[in-house]
């Protein structure tokens, strides 16, 4: 219900009583009422401004329809005074379009859109019908402009499906001319495809006949290699045989003493550091009896690596490898790509060999253990250039001998009773080095130490 202007008289606000859009304003027409409004504002003061309006006053036509539009429709509508003075405006603007609403005869050639908003704002009789009509000739004309639309698409796409049935036509029958060339093609190759196989089958007879003769042949000469491998075979044996003796002949000169000297020299420092460990351990006193005088008792015996495991300590706990490092003379055996491929296989081999003997140098240089890397010869593609950190000992296994043959040959050069630590997951290795004396420890034990080391 839209109240009377203060400038308007009784008939008007009877009138505008009497006449009420029953239904939401039409897009179109708002929109021109948005735009006679915003166009309103240059002849008006703030003051004959409504409030909410006001801050709009100094924008320009297009802004302030663009921010103020849905402002100014509700003012229009629900401010009579306002709506008074902005229909004041549009007389002056278009004094012919509002003398004849004024006087109930629109001009027939006027835009239906401009008719509706004027109407909308000056408020003249019928103009309700007004609104109402100029919103249905916008949607007729919407219809009308969909429909051309519509009419265009819907030839363009009667030519296009008239073009691919002519392409059809024309691929259908370069199809069936394809097909009869195809089928020219294929008796002619069946034709060659017998004469090929009456050609195999003559061929397959003469190499049988050919294989017949082969195999006599192949099996006389199989006869004859057996027999060179075997002649060869000993006199490679005795030919190794002849090179070990030089060989530990020429060692025996060039070092002046055996190997045997050697492994009894090892065991002698072995057992003397393990007595020299085992008097400050125990802290025995200055020896003041005889022999004759002692009592009968068990002699106390040496620790061994295998007497560690009497201590309670986890065999995950790297303090276990710290206590066997620590024990005199002991030599460390370390299965190199065995420990790398468990604490990180995703790195390449050589970054794997160079962070694991990096470590192994400082765990050597803390311990003062002899210290031994074992790498497979069969991972490497080339001769590795490798400077081995100090106080460890790289070793390559050689072609033809796994990493752990070469770990089980240390092992077993050791000399018995020196304390022998092999680091290897491998179930195979540890049970091998075990009967051989040595103490097998995992690998992860191993990496633990090392990473507290780092």
């Amino acid at each position: 219900m839209v109240e009377p202007a203060s400038g308007a008289g009784p008939a008007d606000a009877a009138r505008d009583a009497a006449e009420v859009l029953d239904r939401p304003l039409p897009e179109g027409v708002r929109r021109r009422v948005v735009s006679l409004v915003s166009d309103a504002f240059g002849g008006l003061t703030v003051a004959d401004l409504p409030a909410q309006l006001r801050q709009y006053a100094r924008f320009t036509p297009t802004r302030r329809a663009k921010f103020a539009g849905n402002a100014m429709a509700a003012a229009v509508e629900s401010d009579g005074v306002f709506r008074s003075r902005v229909a004041e405006k549009v007389r002056e603007a278009q004094p012919e379009l509002s003398g004849a609403l004024e006087l109930g005869a629109p001009p027939a050639a006027a835009d239906p859109l401009d008719v509706a908003a004027a109407a909308y704002v000056l408020r003249p009789a019928g103009w309700v019908k007004l609104v109402a009509a100029a919103g249905e000739e916008a949607q007729r004309a919407d219809a009308e402009r969909v429909g051309d639309e519509n009419r265009r698409e819907l030839e363009r796409l009667r030519e296009e499906l008239a073009q691919l049935r002519e392409a059809q036509r024309s691929g259908s029958e370069q199809v069936r001319g394809d097909l009869e060339l195809a089928r020219k093609e294929a008796e002619s190759l069946q034709r060659k495809l017998r004469s090929a196989l009456s050609d195999v089958k003559r061929g397959e007879a003469a190499l049988r006949k050919l294989g017949g003769e082969i195999d006599g042949i192949r099996a006389e000469a199989a006869a004859q290699v057996a027999a060179a491998e075997s002649e060869s075979r000993r006199l490679k044996s005795r030919l190794a045989e002849a090179e070990s003796a030089l060989e530990t002949a020429r060692r025996a000169t060039r070092e002046g003493r055996s190997v045997e000297d050697m492994r009894l020299r090892l065991l002698l420092d072995t057992v003397l550091d393990a007595a020299a460990g085992l008097r400050r351990e125990l802290a025995l006193p200055p020896v003041s009896t005889r022999p004759a005088d002692t009592v009968d008792a068990v002699e106390p015996g040496r620790m061994t690596p295998k007497d560690i495991a009497a201590r309670a300590l986890s065999e995950t706990d790297p303090a276990l490898l710290d206590q066997l490092l620590a024990l005199p003379q002991a030599h460390l055996v370390v299965d190199g790509y065995n420990v790398t491929k468990t604490g990180y296989p995703t790195m390449p081999l050589e970054k794997q060999r160079l962070r694991l003997l990096g470590g192994l140098s400082m765990l050597a240089a803390q311990t003062g253990a002899e210290m031994t890397c074992v790498f497979d010869g069969a991972e490497l593609a080339a001769p590795v250039l490798l400077a081995p950190p100090r106080g460890v000992r790289v070793l390559f296994s050689k072609a033809g001998v796994t990493a752990d043959e070469l770990i089980r040959q240390l092992v077993r050069a050791e000399p018995p009773g020196r304390p022998v630590v092999v680091v290897s997951t491998d179930r195979e290795v540890a049970d091998g080095v075990a009967k051989a004396g040595a103490r097998p420890v995992a690998s992860a034990l191993l990496l633990k130490r090392l990473a507290r080391v780092s």
